[in-house]
């Protein structure tokens, strides 16, 4: 017994250090200063239906920037890194405006990246990195999208010639939901257990709404003009200020989301109930040397610690997190029971349980405020819209990992903690 425990130790050690290494404090870490995100409203018929991106971009970014102490100079920020998947050119023009014309002073270089779903957590990445490296001390990664103004299938247009070129190619262009139809078939993952799943997405997140565990990290937007009831052709325009995800409803149970029909195959199991919802948002994470940040005296609210990526079948896109998650514990030596939150995106609900369950995940450590089905899949602000949310429920101390499936067949994850 004496011999069984000694093995024992050797073989937790390395994890037990390495947790150890993870919650300390060195002058060199990259720490976050602030995360925040909007509100997020449904696609075509929500608060934010007729805001374009970048105007939308900016008045997160006004409200974003009055957030840090009065005596912070955004000029301190050394880039500024912006997620989107549908703009053209991802936005490079018009989201380098709105920073400009948010107060970011020109000095300040500006990129934007497309890894889909990831975008906005490839961006935390991207900054993070920068200040490992000693190229800035302060950068802000952003994520913004207006599925209401760009969503539709002309996104692979300009590329259906290669698809056509190459078998594993043509592949890139399977619609989502058609590939977690994949997921369900090949891994037998039932209807009804996918609206279950779904359901308590929903249950959740109205929970979280009732007690109001989404007013910290929501920044409210002010709109200029909004019809309540767009129906409504007499009704007359009014400014509105939104405080509010427009995703959550009440009273959803897998019964009521057993009536929903298939979405994409006449006998499928996949709904428009048990898929992420088509959303319009922003997210943003300012990040940090410890040291700069002691230095000007910025608050610190977590600590970044790695980032993966990994590539998977694209037809089976949405097991990216089940592969991603693995790699980013393993690489930095944590075990899964040591995670205490995960926030891992739920494009469909097929993807989510098989990854959730592949890499053996507690359910009750899984978006314990809901995720994407009930609050909504910004594409490009749905990284940064978990990081915002996974920094309200951490404790001190703990680890927390955020996740999503890339569309093509990707997975992306990484890992924090917070102080």
């Amino acid at each position: 017994m004496e011999r069984l425990n000694q093995i024992k130790d050797q073989i937790t050690a390395p994890f037990a250090q390495s947790q150890e290494t993870l919650t300390s404090k060195k002058s060199d870490d990259v720490v976050i200063i602030s995360a925040y995100r909007t509100p997020i409203t449904k696609g075509g018929k929500g608060y934010f239906k007729d805001v374009k991106s970048d105007e939308l971009l900016y008045r997160f970014l006004v409200e974003f920037l009055a957030k840090l102490p009065s005596d912070f100079n955004p000029g301190k920020i050394g880039d500024v890194s912006v997620g989107n998947v549908l703009n053209k050119g991802a936005g490079a023009t018009e989201f380098r405006a709105a920073c400009l014309a948010a107060g970011i002073p020109y000095s300040t270089p500006f990129s934007v990246i497309n890894r889909q779903c990831s975008s906005s957590l490839t961006t935390v990445n991207d900054i993070a990195n920068k200040i490992k490296v000693g190229q800035i001390e302060v950068g802000l990664a952003l994520g913004i999208e207006s599925m209401s103004q760009f969503y539709g299938p002309g996104a692979i247009a300009d590329i259906s010639d290669v698809l056509k070129k190459d078998k594993e190619a043509a592949k890139c262009g399977i619609p989502m939901g058609i590939t977690n139809e994949n997921i369900a078939a090949k891994y037998t993952l039932s209807r009804e257990d996918q609206d279950k799943f779904a359901a308590e997405s929903y249950q959740k997140a109205e929970k979280a709404l009732k007690q109001g565990l989404f007013k910290e990290e929501i920044l409210p937007i002010t709109i200029d003009s909004y019809k309540e009831d767009p129906d409504d052709e007499d009704e007359k325009p009014q400014k509105v200020t939104v405080d509010t995800d427009g995703g959550p409803r009440a009273n959803v149970t897998a019964q009521s989301l057993g009536k929903i029909r298939a979405a994409f195959k006449k006998d499928g199991t996949t709904t428009a109930g048990n898929s992420s919802q088509v959303s319009d948002g922003a997210s943003g994470v300012l990040l940090a040397k410890r040291s700069t940040a002691e230095k000007l005296g910025l608050p610190i609210i977590g600590k970044y610690i790695d980032f993966v990526a990994v590539g998977v079948p694209p037809e089976i896109m949405g097991v990216g997190p089940g592969y991603a998650i693995p790699e980013l514990l393993t690489k930095n030596g944590v075990n899964v029971s040591d995670v205490a939150v995960f926030e891992i995106n739920e494009a469909f609900a097929g993807q989510a349980i098989w990854s959730i369950n592949k890499v053996g995940i507690d359910y009750n450590k899984v978006n314990p405020r809901g995720g994407a089905i009930a609050l909504g899949h910004p594409l490009g602000a749905t990284g940064g819209r978990q990081v915002a949310t996974i920094m309200r429920e951490l404790k001190t101390g703990e680890i927390g990992v955020t996740s999503m499936c890339i569309g093509t067949g990707m997975g992306a994850a990484a890992l924090f903690v917070k102080e």
